[in-house]
């Protein structure tokens, strides 16, 4: 609830002062009139209704952006060197009870696998090894989730953006086939500020692209980190004398069959 508060936060003061129009003193008399260029705002507004739905898709670039850097590459969230330090010392002991409860209590990405992997050591090697890499593609999933939308982003703003001059598009030229071509100042000006919806929407989707692939590879980079420390951890795991043994206190719902005569 913090990150999400910090990262909208952050968003509302930079569209303030994105937003924002500066102030120009009047031109005193006798001088020439001041050039007046047009404000980032009113270029925006040129842009007609397809505006609307570009600055939704800039906003929410920028929160899964915030978010994304935040979730994957601070490592207090997925691979915490405390964490890991902790349960070794639990296994060095033999205290895999302690390391289950331990790895229980916190919601990093190596806790949610040695958890499951520690509680799967009763089944043997293969039942753990196969546990890890469960884990570890549903850890994947829920790091790709939102990283993921950055790329649909980055296919469907350029599209708006497109929708945007074509429709503009046509009603400048409907204007041209009613007044003629008469005043063409007016056709060039039309013509400018459709062409701005498309501009918009490739300066959103070149970010999201870009953060999006950065933030995949970091994710991918932070799990194989994650994989390399459990491989160590489990090597030489006496899984021989941890046949049976019932690690955890997940529910066992499996039984023997109502047939079958002992």
């Amino acid at each position: 609830m913090k990150r999400t508060a910090l990262i909208l936060t952050l968003i509302l003061a930079a569209s303030a002062a994105l937003f924002a129009e500066e102030a120009k003193p009047a031109a005193k008399p006798g001088e020439p009139p001041a050039v007046h260029t047009k404000t980032l705002w009113k270029q925006i507004q040129e842009g007609g209704w397809v505006m609307f739905p570009i600055a939704a898709c800039s906003m929410l670039t920028l929160y899964l952006i915030g978010d994304g850097f935040i979730r994957v590459t601070s490592p207090k969230k997925m691979h915490p060197p405390a964490e890991v330090e902790t349960v070794k010392n639990f296994f060095r002991y033999g205290k895999y009870v302690d390391a289950y409860n331990y790895c229980r209590a916190h919601d990093s990405a190596f806790a949610n696998v040695a958890r499951v992997a520690i509680s799967s050591l009763g089944e043997g090697k293969t039942a753990t090894e196969e546990a890890i890499v469960t884990e570890m593609t549903k850890e994947n999933s829920r790091i790709q989730t939102f990283v993921s939308y950055l790329s649909v982003i980055g296919v469907c703003a350029p599209m708006i953006g497109l929708l945007g001059t074509v429709t503009g598009m046509i009603g400048a030229f409907g204007m041209l086939g009613s007044s003629g071509i008469g005043d063409p100042s007016g056709l060039s000006a039309a013509i400018g500020e459709v062409l701005t919806a498309t501009a918009s929407g490739l300066f959103i989707a070149i970010p999201a692209f870009g953060a999006y692939y950065w933030l995949r590879n970091r994710g991918v980079k932070v799990l194989h980190d994650i994989q390399d420390t459990l491989a160590h951890m489990f090597r030489k795991m006496p899984y021989d004398k941890l046949a049976g043994a019932e690690i955890g206190d997940e529910e066992i719902v499996a039984a023997d069959p109502e047939w079958w005569v002992g």
